[in-house]
């Protein structure tokens, strides 16, 4: 799991090479339409967003009764089968999941444990990625500093 993780880090750190310009994490841009849809289960709460291009939206989550952070990367239409991921890893402890496949509407969900501890997260439909590294932070440690994040094709 932790080689696939860091395959998914490698991929996102490639897709940096084709940055673009982005909104401050935290809020869907216009162009953004996929709604949360519960898929993470009761007690989970969005705690923030990123859009994927124009295609859909990944969404981190926490429970805060259970200390788990959930991620889903959902599609704004519904169609034909496509490529997608939906990742979250904790920074201290080097828990990851992942969810990849080719999905007709959503990727995860996938969970990790991540109570006062930074999450890295992000997203792929089809050749568009959003990842977020280092962020949500229950507790900011000195090994685990704020990160920022990038959208692009992959």
């Amino acid at each position: 799991m932790q080689a696939v993780g860091a395959t998914l880090t490698a991929v996102g750190a490639i897709g940096a090479g084709l940055l673009v310009t982005a909104p401050t994490a935290g809020a869907a841009t216009a162009g953004a339409t996929a709604s949360y849809n519960g898929v993470c289960g009761s007690g989970y709460k969005v705690v923030n967003s990123m859009p994927i291009g124009a295609t859909g939206t990944v969404y981190l989550t926490y429970n805060s009764s259970t200390g788990k952070n959930c991620t889903v990367t959902i599609r704004n239409t519904t169609g034909s089968p496509t490529y997608m991921v939906a990742y979250v890893r904790n920074i201290d402890s080097g828990e990851d999941q992942y969810d990849e496949g080719d999905y007709r509407s959503y990727a995860g969900p996938v969970y990790v444990s991540a109570r006062g501890a930074c999450v890295e997260w992000g997203g792929v439909i089809g050749n568009l990625q959003a990842w977020n590294y280092g962020s949500n932070c229950g507790a900011l440690a000195a090994g685990a500093p704020q990160k920022d994040w990038f959208a692009g094709e992959r």
